[in-house]
């Protein structure tokens, strides 16, 4: 049940974007006085309608393929491929019989309202959630790559202060499209000393190819257990919520990173896991299973600390539209570094993913309206 619903909000998220773009071809058509024949969210192949009503001349509709959507413009090639109406001279209301610029702007019409939209969802998103980030001197500790890092030099604890030269303040720049797309150098300060790191211009390939494994995260302590996940290893070793790790066979490990690499390094063996509770030490035992996973959620780290700075809603719009253009550009640069057979499947699945990770297996009314 929880899938369809998922599936349910997909499709009704895609037929407003969709029902939006077509909108902007209609607009731009009836502004010009050229006649639109019709309006129909996903096709009606083989003419075959859900649903269907005519008003001032155009028909309205749903189909029964939801691959899309069109509008019908007189006197110019679409969707439906209807060739027959080009047959006969051009007439005064139709698409063809227009000025170039004119014609232009109907067939960027969709595209210009979805960059509307975009824009106006940023500059929502930025007046109603501000921007969250955290000042690069809250990571006392520095950072630690996943192997996609470790790959290009970084190292855990690695404390990066600038990129090409320029010095850095907030997280959000490390990760930020202009170290993403790669090209660039990283300043680290290490064991007392800089170090420069290049970042590979592949770098976005490599992520692409490595799906779900991270470049760099920050460098957090090993806290208190937040929760046990009752049948599985960590209760059957006898861990409880609050319980601080100190050590995993005698080897200390203060970073959390340091935890899951020794218990990563221990699959299949028996461990001998020092935690803290209450004030006094106790050694727990137990077989590491073959994908690492005890079982335990452990609290976050607070000193680590974020901050969020809000806007006015004008204060937001040009930051919000910041945003947008941002996104469009580097969508833009980002398939130029795929190869083109890359680029067709992430141009068809990356919206109906990004949709799917943004909503839950239950009906989020939030996400449509109030």
């Amino acid at each position: 049940m929880g899938v369809l619903i998922m599936v349910g909000q997909v499709i009704l998220g895609l037929s407003i974007l969709i029902v939006l773009h077509e909108l902007g071809h209609f607009l731009a058509a009836r502004a010009f006085g050229i006649k639109v024949e019709k309006f129909y969210l996903f096709f009606d192949a083989w003419g075959v309608k859900l649903f269907k009503f005519n008003y001032k001349g155009c028909e309205y509709g749903i189909g029964w393929l939801p691959l899309g959507g069109y509008v019908k413009i007189a006197g110019m090639i679409d969707e439906s491929m209807d060739t027959e109406q080009l047959k006969g001279e051009p007439q005064p209301w139709e698409f063809r019989s227009k000025p170039a610029w004119q014609r232009l702007i109907v067939m960027l019409g969709g595209i210009i309202v979805n960059i509307v939209v975009g824009v106006v969802v940023f500059w929502m998103l930025t007046f109603k959630m501000g921007n969250t980030d955290i000042k690069m001197d809250q990571l006392v500790n520095g950072i630690v790559p996943g192997s996609i890092g470790e790959s290009i030099g970084l190292k855990a604890g690695d404390k990066v202060i600038a990129i090409d030269g320029h010095r850095i303040e907030n997280y959000s720049e490390l990760i930020s499209s202009k170290v993403l797309m790669g090209g660039v150098a990283l300043t680290v300060e290490r064991d007392g000393a800089t170090a420069e790191v290049k970042v590979p211009a592949d770098l976005l390939n490599t992520l692409s190819d490595k799906k779900g494994e991270k470049f760099i995260e920050p460098r957090v302590k090993t806290t208190s257990v937040a929760e046990v996940a009752p049948g599985l290893v960590a209760s059957k070793m006898g861990f409880v919520k609050g319980d601080s790790i100190i050590a995993v066979n005698e080897t200390q490990v203060p970073f959390f990173d340091q935890f899951k690499a020794q218990i990563k390094a221990n699959s299949n063996k028996t461990v001998a896991i020092k935690v803290l509770r209450k004030g006094a030490e106790v050694s727990l035992q137990g077989i590491v299973p073959a994908d690492a996973m005890l079982g335990i959620g452990i609290n976050r780290d607070y000193s680590i600390k974020s901050f969020t700075t809000q806007y006015t809603l004008m204060e937001a719009f040009p930051i919000g539209a910041k945003k947008a253009f941002t996104v469009i550009t580097d969508n833009a640069k980002g398939f130029g570094k795929f190869s083109k057979a890359k680029c067709v499947l992430i141009k068809h699945y990356r919206a109906l993913l990004a949709l799917q990770l943004c909503l839950a297996r239950k009906w989020t009314g939030s996400v449509f309206g109030p």
